[in-house]
């Protein structure tokens, strides 16, 4: 298998390709739990749309697997190596090509990070809207890739609904462009659609026109702490029975607040046992806000004054409060998501499930669209963990699922796939679903080169 590293080489210039020892364990995997530990070929570098050709055709002349990336923050598998592949990191391919404030568009190559997109739009007194917790760290083309979320998804959407077109160099080499740089059009099957979330597998998305909107001129953020968790999801419909439409509803249990007293020296278990954050923005926001605060307070919540900047503070430890380890086999951080009217009934059943097979449990939840992160861990020593503990954290995993599906949910909200959720796919789609899935990526992708083993 050494004749592609040395074409690759021949085909990209000094300093694209890398096969030391630290760069293949770096690149090897995402922050998913490990199934199967594999190390690349190599490491390319591309930074062109005619290098991500050049190393595509490569890959296809030799019939070698290809494993796109950006960030490595995917918490899936969806960037882990596959056997005998080469590993495509794309963070080199990080330009704003294009930004117009007066269309409030912009077109960005992959390895643009999230939170560079929002810096350069806010000049403009605009924002890119999806916003994952790893927005600081994260590339547009993985958020594409997965079809992410964040917090800001309960009013205005996940990536898709900002993806106005894209750039895709498909398994031959060739570049196609998808969609429009119109906010309408309907032209033909929705390809550009169908490229956002397929986790590398159909195409490399080398090029992406996004929809910018507004940057709020206002915004209200309201804490709410009940003293459990089934009063805080009733105040989440209450909200949406107002008619109110926040920004960012959020939702941490118990677990996740004594976890943050832990890490930050805070004090929130004394004040609740959960905890309701919301977020209003736009000229309206004061008004929202102050809705907000009376449906809440009605429902026992104790709320925070208006104009806090503690609330403030609470939104930027939600967006760490996936704590600071990072998942592997020991602990596994969830992504279903359920109808909000399931949300109590959900976790609930969590709390039992957990207590039954003897693990921990922590919830945080995107609230205004019923999806929740539940992590499960169970305890290690220096001398390891013992098989039945591993078993139980297994089982608890599975019946997470099957309760989520159960109750009309997904096995997946944002995260993708990849590689890791494969083992419950079956549980959500049919097989004539899946079936037509596979002849999707054998029209696109016929000998099977990109990202293999994944998301499908």
């Amino acid at each position: 298998m050494g004749s592609i590293v040395d074409e690759l080489g021949t085909v990209l210039a000094p300093g694209q390709v890398d096969v030391g020892e630290a760069a293949l364990r770096r690149y090897a995997i995402d922050q998913a739990p490990i199934i199967d530990f594999q190390l690349p070929l190599a490491v390319v570098f591309p930074e062109s749309v005619a290098d991500v050709q050049a190393v595509v055709r490569a890959c296809a002349d030799s019939s070698v697997a290809l494993v796109p990336r950006g960030a490595g923050t995917g918490v899936s598998g969806g960037a882990h190596a596959t056997r005998n592949c080469i590993i495509m990191s794309l963070e080199r391919m990080d330009r704003i090509l294009a930004l117009n404030p007066d269309d409030e568009t912009a077109v960005v190559e992959p390895g643009v990070v999230n939170a560079v997109l929002n810096e350069a739009a806010a000049v403009h007194g605009l924002m890119y809207a999806p916003d994952p917790a790893s927005f600081r760290t994260s590339t547009i083309g993985g958020n594409v890739a997965t079809n992410a979320g964040g917090l800001r998804c309960a009013k205005y959407g996940v990536t898709r609904d900002s993806v106005l077109a894209l750039d895709v160099v498909l398994a031959d080499g060739s570049l196609i462009h998808t969609g429009h740089q119109t906010f309408k059009g309907v032209a033909g099957y929705d390809l550009t659609g169908l490229f956002v979330g397929s986790e590398g597998t159909l195409g490399i998305v080398v090029g992406v026109t996004v929809r910018l909107k507004y940057l709020p001129r206002e915004i209200h953020t309201v804490a709410a702490f009940y003293p459990d968790f089934r009063l805080a999801t009733a105040g989440v419909l209450a909200v949406g029975r107002a008619r109110v439409q926040p920004a960012i509803m959020e939702l941490l249990d118990g677990g996740t607040l004594a976890q943050l007293d832990d890490i930050h020296g805070s004090d929130l278990t004394a004040r609740g046992r959960s905890l309701l954050l919301i977020q209003t923005d736009g000229f309206g926001a004061a008004a929202e806000a102050q809705v907000v605060r009376d449906v809440l307070r009605a429902g026992c919540a104790a709320v925070t004054a208006e104009a806090s900047a503690e609330a403030e503070r609470l939104v930027e430890l939600r967006r760490h409060s996936r704590g600071a380890e990072v998942d592997d086999e020991y602990r596994v951080g969830e992504d279903v998501a359920v109808p909000r009217s399931r949300l109590v009934d959900y976790v609930a059943a969590l709390e039992a499930m957990a207590s039954r097979h003897d693990v921990h449990l922590k919830v945080v939840a995107h609230a205004g669209d019923g999806n929740l992160h539940p992590t499960f861990w169970i305890n290690r020593t220096g001398h390891g963990v013992d098989a039945a503990a591993m078993d139980r954290l297994q089982e608890v995993l599975d019946e997470s699922v099957t309760a989520a599906l159960s109750m009309g949910g997904t096995i997946t909200g944002e995260h993708g796939v990849g590689q890791y959720k494969l083992r419950w796919l079956s549980q959500e789609q049919p097989e004539p679903v899946r079936e037509l899935q596979r002849r999707i990526k054998d029209l696109f992708d016929p000998a099977g080169i990109l990202n293999p083993g994944k998301a499908i």
